[in-house]
């Protein structure tokens, strides 16, 4: 798509000089504002308000040093980052992400993605992002509390259940958000609901654990049904196998499909027969393996180094699930030359620009992260209510919650596609009904 509307054009540019370090956030931005541009046509009080204008720029972002000690006595030092983006529709939420990649680019593309999102819930959640360069992976136990905790000895004075409820992401799952969660209960001595993906002796929420990869299926489904299709018989391509591309298979499966691939920051398995979901996930959640012991026990089907050939083993429906920017052109092309009807994006950004042109131009069914990946901070969303009654729900009514809600996000996401003259385009119809509602809330509450 290509901006036609001056005042967009102008925006995207001033956007760019400002962040020109920063290609995932610029990259982000850019798809939002190509897909709005009907919007502005029709309501150009949000130009006269400045709505874009302060949309683009986060409300607060904050930079820590982390200094930490290792096993060895060693004093180590890595970069903590919390962006505070925009807090219209209610406190902000999103994840702590731990990983080396990790710098303030990459986490105000997730902020910026994260507002959306959680318009989408229509939860009252502000969006927001955090981590740092720290990797977990080959750490000790003690390294990682020692370090989760000299993060939150500075994070805890910037966030509060009615301020800012970080979660979990990459390299954050329940041991560091206990670490973290334990070391803010220390500082304030107050026992609220601050953090989400908390385990379920101190507060957390059923079905959390499953509940992004859960989503992600029940949102491809209603898309896969209002184009008179479904998971019935087809054959599923996932890359990842952390919690979201687990649950993502395990609800595939569950829906009547076969999935045939996993990957990992080594490589990826295919195994035709259909992947052995109890095996992956004694190998990646208790003995923290890489995907390619999946060889030990069926060594007839195939491991392959490197992550990016996944996606020319063919299938129906692809469901990335690994990290942004994925699926480039010549993946895009591969899929829809081996007879893909859908893609779906469990992580954030998977899908290049370029690769989501080819889906749309093949009439591919296309669901966008902030869509499609929502019911994660959906049923953080739900530990967050459960918390502030000091309620907890059975695993079948959080699941019966987040189906609801992913239905809701579909029906928006078509809905708007629809009333905007781009039916079936759900990436435009995500960015318009996301968009919208913090659009009214921050011009209702004036210059702030």
């Amino acid at each position: 798509m290509t901006l036609s509307n001056t005042y967009l054009i102008n925006l995207l540019e001033t956007v760019k000089k400002r962040n020109s370090g920063e290609p995932e956030f610029i990259q982000a931005v850019t798809e939002v504002l190509e897909t709005l541009e009907p919007v502005i046509d029709k309501r150009p009080d949000f130009v006269e308000a400045g709505v874009l204008d302060r949309l683009v720029e986060p409300e607060r972002q904050i930079l820590f040093r982390v200094p930490w000690v290792d096993d060895n006595g060693r004093v180590r030092v890595n970069r903590g980052f919390r962006v505070q983006y925009n807090s219209a529709i209610g406190p902000y939420k999103g994840g702590i992400r731990l990983h080396p990649s990790v710098y303030l680019g990459i986490i105000k593309f997730l902020g910026f993605e994260q507002v959306l999102k959680n318009s989408l819930t229509t939860l009252p959640m502000g969006g927001a992002k955090g981590g740092s360069d720290f990797d977990p992976k080959g750490k000790s136990d003690g390294e990682v509390m020692r370090f989760c905790q000299s993060f939150m000895t500075e994070l805890y004075r910037h966030i509060g259940p009615d301020c800012d409820v970080p979660a979990g992401d990459i390299g954050t799952g329940g041991r560091e958000i206990g670490f973290m969660y334990g070391q803010y209960k220390r500082i304030m001595n107050q026992f609220t609901g601050v953090l989400t993906g908390k385990g379920l002796t101190y507060g957390g929420s059923l079905a959390r654990t499953e509940a992004t990869g859960y989503g992600l299926c029940y949102f491809t489904d209603e898309m896969l049904k209002a184009n008179g299709s479904g998971f019935t018989g087809k054959t599923v391509v996932i890359s990842g196998s952390g919690n979201v591309a687990i649950y993502a298979t395990a609800k595939a499966t569950e829906l009547g499909a076969k999935v045939v691939a996993l990957s990992d920051s080594e490589g990826y398995i295919h195994d035709p027969d259909g992947i052995d979901l109890e095996l992956v996930k004694e190998i990646k959640e208790v003995k923290r393996g890489r995907i390619k012991d999946y060889l030990n026990k069926y060594p007839n089907a195939i491991f392959t180094t490197g992550s990016s050939g996944i996606w020319t083993i063919p299938c129906d429906i692809a469901l990335p699930c690994a990290t942004q920017n994925e699926i480039d052109k010549t993946s895009a092309e591969l899929l829809v030359r081996n007879g893909c009807i859908a893609v779906a994006e469990g992580a954030n950004m998977p899908s290049t620009p370029e690769a989501i042109e080819v889906y749309l131009a093949n009439g591919v069914l296309y669901g966008p992260a902030k869509a499609a990946n929502a019911g994660g901070v959906a049923t953080s969303g739900l530990e967050m209510s459960q918390n502030s009654a000091r309620l907890s729900w059975s695993f079948e009514e959080v699941d019966s919650k987040l189906k609801d809600i992913m239905t809701g996000i579909f029906k928006a996401c078509d809905d708007a596609a629809r009333e905007y003259g781009m039916e079936g385009n759900y990436m435009a119809g995500a960015n318009i009904a996301g968009f919208l509602k913090v659009a009214e809330a921050m011009k209702a509450q004036g210059c702030v």
